[in-house]
Formats: structure tokens, C-alpha cells, sequence
């Protein structure tokens, strides 16, 4: 019960954040200019709006999780409020879970908000929306829950503007992480190139979330997929939120 405290105030203070309208009425905007762009490709407009929307679904989710998640702790310490709530009966990681709880709530409904927007817009347009369409939003879902727990681990670690700065390249690096080992012949055996490799095992791969492209081109993906990638990114996502609890424990404040 603690912790779903906690969740609720932290939704309400978000929905609160001007940020997050700004960046939902762009996503809007994006949804909306995609048709434009469809204009351009000749019989390939619907394919167009479709893969427009799962990408303004994933970049301004990511954005919100960005600039919102990465103040959800260093607000509480920077105005002292932190104080009143570690004051009560209530563990650390309670306080941390809590937030996280909440934010992944906020991107639960923004979620929901733009991938039924984006729908409903494409069946305005005459195509329609196939089960892949859903797979995307949720695959895209989950990996705003994986970059929200990053942000809370930095959101405990240091100032907004730098945690913004390192989930923000965690998350491009996490979407081209085939390059760190597709490395020409003449890397092999080099110190880089096992580096290189270690990373590309520590770096979250957020490709395994983006099937954009199945789903503006009507392919299938199956089940059996969308449940292990789901799996891979709840797995990442704990682990995550145990170093963040524990950041937060052995935190001086």
C-alpha cells in the first residue's frame, strides 16, 4: 500500500508536468503530418502513416520517460520532501519502486492514448489494423518501462540534466548495438573489439522491441517473440530497479 502511495502521487505530479503536454501534442502533430509525408510514396501512404505512428509512440514515449523519469528522485531531494517521507515507516526501495510504479503508469495511459490515436487514424484513412499493429505498441510499451527504470537509476545517482544525457545515449547505442560486433577483419583479436563485445552484452539491445516495420508491411510476427522479448525486457527492467533501490539505500540524504 506504501508503495501505490507513492505510485499515485508520483502520477498526479507528473500529469501535472507542462512537459508532458508539450510532447504529447507533438506526438499528435507527428501522427497527423505522417499523411504528408504519405502523399510523397504513391500507394504507400497507409504503410507510411502506420510506421509514423509506432515511431512517434516510441521517440516522444522515450522523451517523456526521459525528461520526466530522470527528476522523479532528485526532485523529492532537491526540494526536501524527501525528508517528511523517509521519515515515516516506509523503507527506501518502497519509496523507489513506488516511483517507478507511477511513471510506468503515466506511460501506460500516453501509450495507450497514441497507439489507439494512431488506429484510429489509419482506419480513417482506409487501412487497417492487424495484430501486429498491437504487438508493436505493447513490444514499444515495454521498452519504455526498461528506459523509465534507467531513469530512475539515474534519477538516484545524479542531476536531471546528466541522467537525461545518459539514458538519452544508452537508449541510441541500445538501438545499433549490431555495430559494436559486425567490426571489419581487421579488428579481430584487438583489445577494441573485446570491448566492444563486452558492451554490446551490457547494453540493453532495444532492437528486439521495434517491429515497426513488420507491422506497416502486414507481417506476421508471432506469439512465441513478443513473449520472450517481453520477458528479456522485464528480466533487464529488474535488475535495473534492484540498483536503483540500492543506490538509493546507500545515498546520503
Amino acid at each position: 500500500m506504501r508503495i501505490l502511495a507513492v505510485a499515485h502521487n508520483t502520477f498526479r505530479e507528473a500529469v501535472r508536468d507542462k512537459v508532458l503536454y508539450v510532447l504529447v501534442f507533438f506526438a499528435l502533430a507527428t501522427l497527423l503530418g505522417s499523411k504528408a509525408l504519405g502523399w510523397i510514396s504513391i500507394g504507400q501512404e497507409i504503410k507510411i502513416v502506420i510506421d509514423f505512428s509506432l515511431a512517434a509512440v516510441s521517440v516522444f514515449g522515450v522523451l517523456i520517460a526521459i525528461f520526466v523519469g530522470t527528476s522523479l528522485v532528485y526532485k523529492e531531494i532537491d526540494k526536501r520532501t524527501i525528508y517528511t517521507i523517509i521519515c515515516r515507516p516506509m523503507s527506501r526501495y518502497e519509496f523507489v519502486l513506488g516511483k517507478y510504479v507511477g511513471m510506468a503508469a503515466l506511460l501506460g495511459v500516453v501509450t495507450a492514448v497514441m497507439g489507439i490515436s494512431g488506429a484510429a487514424y489509419v482506419t480513417m484513412l482506409g487501412g487497417t489494423v492487424d495484430v501486429t499493429y498491437i504487438y508493436a505498441v505493447i513490444l514499444t510499451y515495454w521498452e519504455l518501462l526498461m528506459v523509465t527504470a534507467f531513469a530512475t537509476l539515474f534519477s538516484s545517482l545524479t542531476s536531471p540534466i546528466l541522467g537525461a544525457i545518459i539514458v538519452f545515449s544508452i537508449y541510441v547505442v541500445g538501438h545499433a548495438t549490431t555495430i559494436l560486433i559486425d567490426l571489419p577483419a581487421h579488428f579481430d583479436g584487438t583489445t577494441s573489439k573485446k570491448v566492444l563485445e563486452i558492451i554490446y552484452y551490457i547494453v540493453p539491445n532495444f532492437s528486439n522491441f521495434n517491429i515497426r516495420a513488420e507491422a506497416a508491411n502486414n507481417v506476421a510476427v508471432s506469439f512465441d517473440y513478443v513473449i520472450w522479448a517481453m520477458a528479456y525486457g522485464t528480466v533487464y527492467t529488474a535488475m535495473l530497479l534492484v540498483l536503483a533501490a540500492i543506490a538509493f539505500e546507500n545515498k546520503d540524504v
